[in-house]
């Protein structure tokens, strides 16, 4: 049991590292301009997140009510964020 747990979170450890080299490869490709490397970057940091929350913080073993108010806060803070970038413009 304790095997399987320690297996789990070293690939999430992976993968985390992983996805936070990409963040520097993302700039760094040819190919990728500002705006999709800076696209690819949030989308990398989204999937950081959710491990982070749902594993390392063991949200995912939590009741759904309180799934339900960290999204509801998080939503809050997105539209908190957009309103405030109007009046920085």
């Amino acid at each position: 049991m304790a095997s399987d747990s320690l297996k789990l979170y070293a690939g999430i450890y992976v993968a985390l590292v992983a996805l936070a080299a990409s963040k520097w490869l993302f700039f760094h490709i040819p190919a990728f301009g500002y705006w999709d490397a800076f696209a690819a970057t949030m989308i990398a940091a989204s999937l950081k997140t959710t491990l982070i929350v749902g594993y390392y913080q063991h949200l995912r073993s939590e009741n759904r009510s309180l799934t339900y108010l960290m999204a509801l806060s998080l939503g809050l803070v997105l539209l908190l964020m957009a309103a405030a970038s109007y009046s920085v413009t």
